[in-house]
């Protein structure tokens, strides 16, 4: 059973023609509950009367439709050569496509193959066709076009995105490098532009759309680390007007997804808050959310970190030892204490995202002032045992350098012993 009909209106352009009209059906539909199963409200969508299915309608054609000899073109025939990566959904290959107008050079891009026996399937193309169809942020992975033949060969469903040259945040803050291939200001940055990108889905939109599997891997950067949302496969609309959440299947990834959207089922933008909560404290730990291998007790993120008070004295243990001194014991932790605001155990008390982008704004620039090398000063106010065994050193070691010079004035007076002796004598004692 089909989930698209082809636009037959001779007036319009190819590409209008070809971009499918993405229905809601009982078996590939891009929403998995119907309307009156939501029950939540929206502030993206209390606002707003049209949905995701009108909106797509309106803007689809800005899509390009390929042809599946195009991409195999593009791609030199699916070649492992090419292949950079691999989930539920299928492999993605990097590519090069001509322009739309044929002329300049080709444009590198990244090409996703539905793998027909994966378990996401044909739903999860649709949703990545419908709502990267309509949104258009600057952190959020841009949608070139599509494919969609059924053929001889079966059904070829595959998507084209523009390129990301640095991979994911997970491909970088998960590394078994000893130095850290991304510096505490970077992360920071990232955090803030993924941040945003997740404030337009909720509030900027005028349908709200529902990440719902925000992680490390859905975070892609670009050759200048900026970063871009991807993976809009399990995406959600919001609740309608009048509607406090939508009920719907439990999706996502262990580790990441909220334990009242696990226990009840009902979907809410601060689903998204959580799992944003989770990562914060992935960039501070340079440790997953979820690690088998590690000791029982060690094995959950938040379980661990609990144990260490974000204003206690051991604090700094959590940071990633990889940073060294490199980052701002401040700024961490205002990091954590954000964190934990994203992950209250009620999701009204969870800010908004547009919450979150303001307080990280404000935390880059506090970073920002204090050079990374501050960390020790900042420990020492912020830690008064610390300060005074340190303070109890650098006062000895001058009272120890005064004493010397002392004794070296006194001993141009000294008769009988040698001045040299005389310093050996007293450089024991002051030792």
């Amino acid at each position: 059973m089909k989930c698209f009909h082809y636009f037959k209106d001779k007036t319009r352009s190819k590409s209008q023609r070809s971009a499918p009209i993405l229905k809601d059906d009982s078996n590939f539909g891009i929403s998995d509950v119907s309307s009156k199963d939501r029950v939540t409200q929206s502030t993206g969508s209390a606002n707003s009367p049209r949905g995701i299915m009108e909106l797509y309608e309106e803007k689809a054609g800005k899509l390009r439709v390929f042809t599946y000899t195009e991409l195999r073109q593009a791609t030199s025939d699916f070649t492992r050569l090419r292949k950079i990566g691999e989930g539920g959904f299928g492999c993605v290959y990097k590519g090069s496509i001509k322009p739309v107008d044929g002329k300049g050079d080709p444009v590198v891009v990244a090409i996703k193959k539905l793998n027909r026996d994966g378990f996401q399937g044909h739903k999860q193309w649709v949703a990545e066709v419908q709502f990267l169809g309509v949104v258009d942020h600057p952190n959020l992975v841009k949608l070139i076009g599509y494919c969609a033949t059924d053929g001889e060969r079966g059904i070829q469903r595959l998507l084209v995105y523009e390129f990301m040259a640095n991979k994911s945040l997970e491909d970088h803050l998960f590394t078994n490098s000893p130095q850290p291939l991304l510096p505490w200001q970077k992360r920071l940055e990232i955090m803030l532009g993924a941040a945003q990108g997740l404030a337009y889905l909720h509030e900027e939109l005028e349908a709200q759309v529902i990440f719902r599997d925000f992680k490390t891997s859905n975070i892609l950067l670009d050759e200048n680390f900026k970063p871009k949302l991807s993976d809009f496969g399990l995406a959600r609309e919001g609740p309608t007007e009048g509607n406090t959440h939508v009920s719907t299947a439990v999706m996502g990834t262990h580790g990441y997804a909220a334990p009242d959207y696990i226990e009840t089922g009902h979907l809410t933008a601060k689903s998204d808050v959580w799992s944003f909560g989770i990562v914060l404290y992935e960039i501070l730990t340079g440790r997953r959310s979820l690690e088998r291998k590690r000791p029982k007790e060690d094995q959950k993120l938040l379980d661990w970190v609990r144990r260490y008070p974000i204003d206690g004295k051991k604090f700094g243990m959590i940071i990633d030892s990889r940073l060294g001194n490199q980052y701002s014991l401040t700024a961490a932790r205002k990091i954590a204490k954000l964190a934990d605001s994203c992950l209250l155990k009620s999701a009204k008390d969870r800010p908004k995202m547009s919450q979150v982008v303001e307080s990280l704004k404000q935390i880059l620039e506090v970073s920002t002032e204090g050079s990374p090398s501050s960390k020790s000063f900042e420990m020492a106010d912020d830690e008064p045992g610390e300060l005074t065994e340190k303070t109890k050193t650098v006062d000895g070691s001058e009272s120890s350098k005064r004493r010397m010079a002392q004794l070296a004035k006194l001993s141009e007076h000294v008769g009988g012993v040698s001045k040299k002796g005389f310093m050996i004598m007293h450089r024991a004692k002051v030792s």
